[in-house]
């Protein structure tokens, strides 16, 4: 969702960003993270998307966003391939991962790498998950967690550790097939140190 207004400072954008859908049913059942900013890069980034989706323009460089179909499964591969680089130079490197489902087997494979390499790998996967997490010398770097409580867990929330400077990182999409090939679906980042705090808790 955006909102743009003209203020006395000029023209500002105004952006949720969610987890979950806009339906009043399932906002009832689900539990979900969604961010409210006006943060620039972030508001152009949401301006451009949606005159991708309306025909107005062609996908430019998105300086925030991570968007499926386009290159969301890469970044994902990508943030991977970066903490198991980390861990054979020998320095810390984790990956906090929560979501519904992990049925991908590109990212699937990228953490199966990370783990072998000495990545720590904490996923907390409510549904489907094809990663088989102990086996030892390939995944004993893995654990995998399924919360069932009485609310649907229904969040996507991904930290990569990076050297000590970490990243974090909602998402509207899981590690499946549908939500990187056959879906529109954002990875946004969450900036803020207290929001960081608040979602590390």
């Amino acid at each position: 969702l955006m909102v743009v207004r003209k203020e006395p400072q000029g023209i500002r954008r105004y952006v949720h960003l969610g987890t979950g859908n806009y339906n009043e049913t399932t906002a009832n059942l689900y539990t979900d993270f969604s961010l409210f900013t006006c943060e620039e890069r972030t508001g152009r980034d949401v301006s451009m998307l949606f005159n991708l989706l309306t025909g107005f323009c062609h996908p430019g460089e998105f300086e925030r966003l991570s968007i499926a179909p386009l290159h969301l499964r890469r970044r994902f591969v990508e943030l991977i391939g970066r903490e198991k680089e980390n861990a054979l130079k020998g320095r810390k490197a984790r990956i906090t991962a929560v979501m519904n489902s992990l049925t991908d087997r590109w990212v699937a494979d990228a953490l199966y790498d990370a783990a072998a390499a000495g990545v720590r790998i904490r996923l907390i996967v409510r549904g489907m998950c094809i990663l088989k997490p102990g086996l030892k010398g390939f995944s004993d770097n893995i654990t995998v967690t399924s919360i069932v409580g009485r609310y649907l867990q229904h969040p996507r929330l991904y930290i990569f550790y990076n050297g000590g400077d970490e990243e974090y990182y909602l998402s509207s999409a899981d590690w499946m097939l549908r939500n990187l090939d056959r879906r529109i679906e954002l990875l946004f980042p969450v900036l803020d140190p207290a929001l960081q705090e608040l979602l590390r808790r």
